[in-house]
């Protein structure tokens, strides 16, 4: 063979050596390093190639980074209890169907029969879901469809509406991806039927920062601790009939106390004053007491009931109050 023809030969060795490589090829570290840096789209695109890739591409090692930049700030606890009751009950089927999808959920929509047919030639007597109903892809894509309903948090709800100004409420959200932001249903109040805001945006929404229910009066554990100057949320509800809000404040003074730090006793008073400095001075709603040692919900029709108290540690959490504070005093 001339060396002319043995070049050429080689060369097409080469070629067909270098088609037949595949990146599964690659050591696992280097694959697993590739597919972190996949966006949602793109380990749903990846996950319909074949029955390997899938299963890298739907593991929860991969999804979590993505929960938990996208939706970690607003999803916690109360919302998971919520998403494996679907699981177990076998309703998470229902957020995946094929009705006018786009987005995200289009993709998978596109992909799900291709992987469902490769899998069934793999292991025919073995059918397997795609994703894993149980898995963090699927309650991801369940959040994106927007048919997943999940309880949260609202600042200032009803579009900012006055009477809920430096408030937060419980309610159930869903997600619509064409405009990025959220659909709200807040609790009844009494008689009223559940008031819907749409256009919620994201930096209104927060996790439950702790896990009471909005008909329940939460334990407070912060009371003796608590002095002038420290920030808070407190419970607070029209009337019995309605659900708690959380609402922002400010430990006081003593009306006998000049303030003076040096002298300053407010702290081991069993007198616990609540000030809440958005509400213009001679306010019926700026200033309350109440009892440190056998504090339950306190107050009247008139005036509403107090509930539980929480104190205001993270920087992130005060910031968020600060945030929302009103440009004028409400009276």
């Amino acid at each position: 063979m001339s060396p002319k023809k043995k070049n050429s030969s080689s060369k097409v060795e080469s070629v067909e050596m270098a088609s037949e490589v595949s990146v599964l090829d690659l050591p696992d570290l280097v694959l697993e390093c590739i597919l972190e840096k996949l966006p949602p789209e793109g380990l749903c695109r990846m996950a319909g190639v074949c029955t390997s890739l899938r299963d890298w591409c739907t593991s929860d090692h991969l999804w979590e980074r993505h929960m938990k930049n996208k939706w970690g700030r607003i999803v916690g606890p109360a919302a998971y209890r919520e998403w494996q009751f679907h699981v177990v009950s076998g309703k998470s089927s229902i957020f995946f169907n094929q009705d006018k999808q786009k987005g995200l959920m289009g993709y998978l929509i596109q992909l799900w029969p291709f992987a469902l047919i490769r899998s069934s030639f793999s292991n025919i007597s073995k059918k397997q879901s795609f994703p894993p109903v149980d898995s963090i892809m699927s309650w991801y894509l369940a959040l994106e469809s927007g048919k997943f309903w999940f309880p949260a948090q609202v600042y200032n709800r009803e579009n900012g509406h006055i009477g809920f100004m430096l408030s937060c409420y419980d309610a159930e959200l869903s997600y619509d991806q064409r405009t990025d932001t959220f659909e709200a249903r807040y609790p009844p109040h009494g008689r009223r039927a559940s008031a819907v805001e749409t256009g919620v945006t994201w930096d209104r929404l927060r996790a439950p920062p702790v896990d009471t229910s909005p008909h329940d009066l939460h334990v407070s554990d912060c009371l003796n601790e608590l002095k002038p100057g420290d920030q808070f949320e407190i419970q607070w509800r029209r009337n019995k009939e309605f659900p708690y809000g959380w609402w922002y404040g400010v430990v006081g003074h003593l009306e006998t106390c000049d303030g003076d730090a040096n002298y300053c006793r407010c702290h081991d008073n069993d007198t616990l004053v609540l000030e809440f400095n958005q509400y213009t001075r001679g306010s019926r709603w700026r200033r309350t007491t109440v009892s440190r040692k056998d504090h339950r919900e306190e107050g009247n029709e008139a005036d509403g009931f107090y509930g539980g108290i929480r104190k205001l540690c993270g920087k992130e959490e005060i910031s968020m109050w600060k945030k929302l504070w009103p440009a004028e005093a409400l009276e």
